[in-house]
């Protein structure tokens, strides 16, 4: 599954995965539900980023917000746009995003989850899933909400064994993950720090887990999706390396430049990639990318990927 970031996994990009890897699953940045406008749970710049699937990969919608009428008013309302699958964000670790407890703020006011959980899951018509940490501040926390999430008919788990407070901080515990596992009925899909194709298999052995969410390594090496599934080297030299990034980033350019409005906004998108590109043999070239100040030095920049 290619995973949900804010400001990143744009429709564009989504496109560009499907095109060049084609995940099984791909997943919308988050949605943000508005708590306080009942007439306008999501914005509508959200609703034009939902379908029913994107070339016939699933997409799967992820709404962040709280509060149980919220909640299940923005999944109606994305239904009614053509959502087939809904998913709730219970991980985020980046601040308040309004008015009360979202994201993995959700596992400071568990009580709230016995009355939102399960009317989620009488709404959503298709398959329904959270993406959840391994708690708040304790990572044994996931374990006492699993039985909440069986019996309220949750199709299945995404983990990112992290907790709220540690946010990126340390590595991800993925004994967390197998116990998770080895607790639940429901398939479980293993998040967090999966940067190589040794990564991913080294995490579906420890754990048993039904799947992977590629995140912030798939935005660095698109082609982890066929590292993971044998079709491309598992780990690519330095001048493989150095083509593979410069087709992405051009073809990126070229998408970003129909999907947004005006040089600074494509370049911006495209440093938001380059940030997350670390290739130490390639430090040089990368620096110059995320010094450029125009689109014309970016595209400049590139030539060293040739």
């Amino acid at each position: 599954m290619l995973a949900p970031m804010q400001g990143v996994t744009n429709r564009a990009l989504r496109a560009y995965f499907i095109t060049q890897v084609r995940p099984d699953v791909i997943f919308t940045e988050f949605m943000r539900v508005n708590s306080a406008t009942a007439a306008a749970r999501l914005s509508n710049a959200d609703l034009r980023e939902i379908t029913t699937a994107e070339e016939s990969v699933p997409l799967v919608v992820q709404l962040v917000g709280h509060g149980r009428e919220a909640l299940v008013s923005a999944a109606r309302a994305a239904q009614e746009a053509g959502a087939a699958h809904i998913n709730l964000n219970m991980g985020c670790p980046y601040g308040r995003m309004g008015s009360g407890p979202t994201g993995g703020g959700m596992l400071r006011c568990t009580d709230d989850l016995a009355d939102v959980i399960p009317a989620l899951r009488d709404v959503i018509n298709g398959s329904f899933s959270v993406k959840i940490r391994a708690g708040y501040d304790d990572p044994d926390q996931i374990l006492s909400l699993v039985p909440l999430f069986e019996s309220s008919g949750v199709d299945f788990l995404v983990l990112h064994p992290r907790t709220v407070v540690q946010k990126y901080a340390g590595s991800a515990d993925h004994e967390v993950t197998a116990s998770v596992v080895r607790e639940t009925r429901l398939p479980v899909i293993a998040n967090g720090d999966i940067r190589s194709a040794g990564d991913g298999e080294r995490v579906l052995r420890q754990t048993g887990a039904a799947g992977l969410m590629l995140g912030r390594g798939a935005i660095a090496d698109p082609r982890l999706f066929h590292r993971l599934r044998g079709q491309s080297s598992p780990e690519p030299g330095r001048e493989e390396r150095r083509a593979e990034l410069g087709c992405y980033l051009r073809e990126m350019l070229g998408r970003y430049g129909e999907l947004f409005c005006g040089d600074m906004q494509v370049l911006s998108k495209l440093k938001e990639i380059v940030c997350h590109l670390d290739d130490p043999e390639l430090a040089k070239p990368l620096k110059e990318l995320k010094r450029a100040k125009s689109l014309r030095m970016f595209e400049a920049g590139l030539l060293a990927f040739d």
